[in-house]
This record gives structure tokens, sequence and C-alpha cells, in this order.
């Protein structure tokens, strides 16, 4: 295989980790894209030391920590169609859990994409653990038609704290159910069974409030392709429980940050 063959083999889920980290689908492929022009102009920067896709990461890393911020949160190095704001960066304990949980890379390669040895990783992940049960519990709605599949999320969440509002089976059922109660997150499957979409239901949420969202698929290169408008947050089908915590604390940190940003915003 070449290596243009092997990086683009890996594009989609380097995608879904660089949303994760950023919040939303533009400035996370952006960063991606901008570790594509550094790696076109250098092919060395690729280190394969722990394979193609750990090494495609280590590349993405540099790229991300070499964005330097001034005391006003602007970008000031990279040309990205997005800002990167203090509030906004992902910690790096958030970095390491991630990459164990969502992505499932090993210790050793966590180590290796974030360059540093697997003790402080294990650290890092004793820390983000601490953090994610201190996120302030909410109300989920949960959008999925496999009945085992909602029970095994409906009991996932809420043992991480948070309540469920209902399980929504198809389109007009989660229109329902955010109706009698806003839900503070979703959890929503992409494909009904019954031909109607999380997606289309999600949009139509949107509409009338904001509500951080995590999508659930047992085909995420559909929506990692970067070509259209697509999913900031998406685990994969089967999931484990660490990958829901993972990603749903993420979607609840930003929305956290952005809610702390409004009052500051509004006096400014």
């Amino acid at each position: 295989m070449s290596r243009s063959q092997l990086v683009a083999e890996h594009l989609p889920l380097l995608r879904r980790y660089a949303r994760a980290l950023t919040g939303n689908q533009a400035s996370g492929d952006a960063y991606v894209g901008a570790m594509l022009e550094a790696l076109l102009q250098d092919q060395t920067l690729l280190d394969e030391q722990h394979g193609a896709r750990a090494g495609l990461f280590r590349l993405f890393t540099r790229i991300w920590n070499s964005v330097a911020l001034n005391d006003d949160t602007e970008v000031m190095t990279l040309p990205l169609p997005s800002e990167r704001r203090l509030s906004n960066i992902t910690p790096l304990p958030r970095q390491a859990f991630l990459l164990l949980s969502l992505e499932g890379f090993s210790e050793e390669e966590v180590a290796f994409v974030l360059a540093l040895d697997v003790a402080e990783v294990r650290k890092l992940t004793e820390v983000a653990g601490r953090e994610m049960a201190a996120e302030i519990a909410t109300d989920v709605l949960i959008i999925e038609d496999e009945t085992f599949i909602a029970m095994d999320l409906e009991s996932l969440v809420k043992n991480l704290g948070h309540n469920v509002i209902g399980v929504a089976r198809t389109h007009a059922d989660a229109i329902a159910l955010a109706g009698t109660r806003k839900p503070g997150l979703i959890l929503a499957d992409i494909q009904l069974a019954d031909g109607s979409s999380g997606l289309d239901a999600v949009n139509e949420l949107l509409k009338t409030f904001e509500v951080p969202v995590v999508f659930i698929t047992a085909y995420p290169e559909r929506f990692l392709t970067g070509e259209r408008p697509e999913p900031a947050f998406l685990i994969s089908k089967p999931f484990q429980p660490a990958m829901v915590s993972a990603v749903a604390s993420q979607a609840l940190f930003f929305q956290r940050n952005s809610r702390n940003r409004a009052p500051r915003a509004a006096a400014s």
C-alpha cells in the first residue's frame, strides 16, 4: 500500500478525533487539513515507529500544539479558518483519555502520540477521569431504535450521574419527547429502523434550542468525509462504556465553556 493510501485509510478517524478536540466539524477538519499540507511539504514528518495511524495522530498533535495563543486568545500562527480560544482548548488529560477511549490506542501508542512516557499517560487519564466525574449532571434524550442498545445507553448515562428523560425510537418520538422536557444532551443513532433519521430529528430540534449532540452509528466513515456538514461528536457501534463517557463529557465540556463565555461576551 502506498503512503497516500495509508494516509487516506486513517483520515476518517483522525477527523473524528480532531472534531472531538475542537468541538466542531469546521475547526477539526481545518487542523487535519493543516497537517496534510505539512505532510505534503515534508513526508519525513510522519514517524511510523508505532504504525502509520499512530504516526498521523502524532503529527496532528504537533500541529495542534504549534498554535500559539496570546492573552487575547487569538490564533497566532497557522492560518486556519477558525478561532482557537484558550477556554476551548481540550486539556492534555482529555486528549489522552480520548486517544485511549475513543480511538482505542494502547497506553504505549498514546505516549508516542503525545510525546510522553507511559507513566505520564496514566497520570493524565486519572486526572481526566476525575474531571469527567465532576461534570454537571444533565437530562439526556436517547434516540435509538435498537432495544438492547437503548437499554445499554440508558444504564450507562445513569451510571454517569445523568437523568434519562426518555428513549425515542423514531423521528416523531424524539420531537415529542423533547417537547415535554428540553434535554441537556442528546445521544442519537443516525439511521433508525423505521426509515426515519436521527440526524434529521436532531437538526429539527436544533432549530428551536441549542444542545450538545453525540451521534452513534455502525458506519462512522460515512460521516467523516469532510465533504459536507457532518457531526462533530461521533462514536462507533459497537461501543465501549468508556467511549460514550469520554465523548459525552467532551460535548458537555464545550457547552459549559460556551455558557461561561456568554456573560463576558455580552459585557464587552
